[in-house]
């Protein structure tokens, strides 16, 4: 039965390219929102806390803080609404979730960044 709903799914919708990204990882996700017959690109940097479900029905959630106030957003990861994602630092983590992250603040809830060796 699930091979069933899983060929459906993948015939009805086609996969989205996004680069390879994981919990820890500092992104900026361009969300396309429509407010009557307007359309604009929003723009919502954080880091990621979780990837879940796999397929069409994946989700990743992001966390920022502005203002003081930590607000966290859930994005489809096949959702039309998404333009382009972008990888700003890649985090070193030990868990595919670190929801322990909510209750550190200031330096405590910096993630290490990933150093990428570059060659000439």
């Amino acid at each position: 039965m699930n091979n069933i709903i899983r060929e459906l799914q993948n015939e009805w919708v086609a996969e989205k390219q996004l680069p390879e990204f994981s919990a820890g990882d500092t992104v900026t996700v361009h969300y396309s929102i429509k407010e009557g017959n307007k359309e604009r690109i929003q723009q919502f940097q954080g880091v990621v806390l979780q990837r879940k479900g796999e397929g069409i029905q994946e989700t990743f959630t992001v966390r920022k803080i502005s203002g003081g106030i930590g607000t966290e957003r859930i994005f489809p990861v096949a959702s039309p609404n998404i333009a382009k994602l972008e990888i700003n630092k890649k985090g070193i983590v030990r868990r595919s979730r670190i929801f322990y992250i909510r209750e550190l603040t200031g330096k405590a809830a910096r993630i290490k960044e990933k150093r990428v060796l570059r060659t000439k």
